[in-house]
């Protein structure tokens, strides 16, 4: 069995590669990053150190290695005789892969079977989104004959994968929690073999139960751990005010997931604390300025503050904690992100209401309209004093 994987980072080697090596696979990594790749294929294995409560140490082998910008030939002629397409690239990103696996797409032979396609991104349906973006690059779509040579599948991933320590070349560090759920419609009666993946009828409650608290409780962590000047994300969540502000975000997401998706109050309790203790480990290095970064795409409308916090206000239910959160994201500014600086910009020349309409998507007759334009008011107060 074959799989290629779109991103040889640190979440690509750590995460979706060592499940995939796992499984069985001979893994096929693409990446643009020359320098990376080029120590991929130059190694024949790499380490994974899984820390926590069940530390452990795994060796990733039998790999290979191609840069798809240089060497595009062989990653397409790979994905045509591959069983498996993954991808952890950012949502982003995804538009630069899809030419390649859809030319991978048109050289496979009819004959073989579809190849499974699952985008691994921090994104809800990213694989829908990648599905789009191939369909656009296939002559005459999806009636093109090389569509039905694929079948596409959405997939919800979690595992927090931090900075890595100077000189740990290949080698990744992770947390010893993962989740891999996968959406098991589209295989039919042919799922992939993926041991440490679970196949679900529906996904969108447990990508929403997973961007909503993971990613939302994160990302909230970090700009009150930035504000608060902690060094590591762990560290944050030892400082009172900020453990505080995290546990309220997450009480009002685990309202709208029970709400939305019927989730077991209790089950969705012990998932948040479980949470709780994953964001405090303090075997992860993680900053609140890595955490942090690109604060636009974290405030837009779909995305982890935004998307929450309008459902809740449609259901008339509190977005406090959300909105705190999101004034605390726009105060981020971070050197080395450059989103930080641009959203910096947009604070000093849009007025609040523009900057909610054209920033984070929310229109004047939305019940979040009010409190997210107060939000953004008193942050631009507070820059001004």
């Amino acid at each position: 069995m074959k799989a290629v994987h779109f991103g040889a980072g640190n979440i690509g080697r750590g995460f979706v590669g060592l499940i995939l090596h796992d499984a069985g696979y001979e893994v096929v990594f693409a990446d643009v990053n020359a320098e990376l790749i080029d120590a991929l294929a130059a190694s024949t294995s790499y380490q994974v150190r899984a820390v926590g409560e069940n530390s452990s140490t795994r060796t990733v082998t039998g790999y290979r290695a191609f840069n798809s910008g240089t060497d595009e030939e062989a990653v397409v002629a790979e994905i045509a005789t591959a069983d498996i397409v993954t991808t952890a690239v950012g949502p982003n990103i995804l538009r630069f892969v899809a030419p390649v696996i859809a030319r991978g797409l048109s050289q496979r032979s009819p004959d073989r079977a579809p190849l499974q396609v699952m985008a691994c991104e921090n994104a809800i349906n990213a694989t829908d989104a990648l599905k789009a973006e191939i369909v656009g690059r296939l002559d005459g779509g999806e009636t093109s004959p090389a569509f039905a040579r694929a079948v596409f599948a959405n997939t919800a991933v979690d595992r927090i994968v931090p900075n890595q320590e100077p000189g740990a070349g290949l080698d990744v560090t992770v947390e010893d929690f993962f989740e891999w759920a996968i959406e098991a419609g589209p295989f039919g009666a042919t799922p992939p073999v993926i041991p440490d993946a679970h196949f679900v009828p529906d996904l969108a409650p447990y990508i929403e139960r997973k961007l909503f608290t993971v990613n939302t409780g994160h990302a909230t962590a970090a700009y009150h751990g930035w504000i608060e000047g902690a060094s590591t994300l762990a560290d944050a969540l030892s400082i009172p005010a900020v453990f505080t502000e995290v546990k309220a975000v997450l009480a009002e997401t685990k309202a709208l997931l029970v709400a939305k998706h019927e989730f077991d109050p209790a089950t969705q309790e012990a998932y948040l604390e479980k949470n709780l203790a994953r964001f405090a480990n303090p075997y992860l290095t993680d900053t609140p300025e890595r955490v942090g970064r690109q604060p636009l795409r974290k405030i837009s409308r779909h995305e982890r503050f935004i998307g929450p916090a309008a459902e809740l206000a449609e259901r008339g239910l509190p977005t406090a904690a959300l909105l705190r959160a999101v004034g605390a994201a726009l105060r981020f500014d971070a050197p080395s992100d450059p989103q930080s600086a641009e959203l910096a910009t947009l604070l000093d020349t849009l007025t609040p209401e523009q900057f909610v309409e054209q920033v984070s998507g929310i229109e004047p007759a939305h019940p979040l309209y009010p409190g997210l334009v107060a939000t953004v008011r008193s942050v631009v107060a507070f820059r001004s004093e």
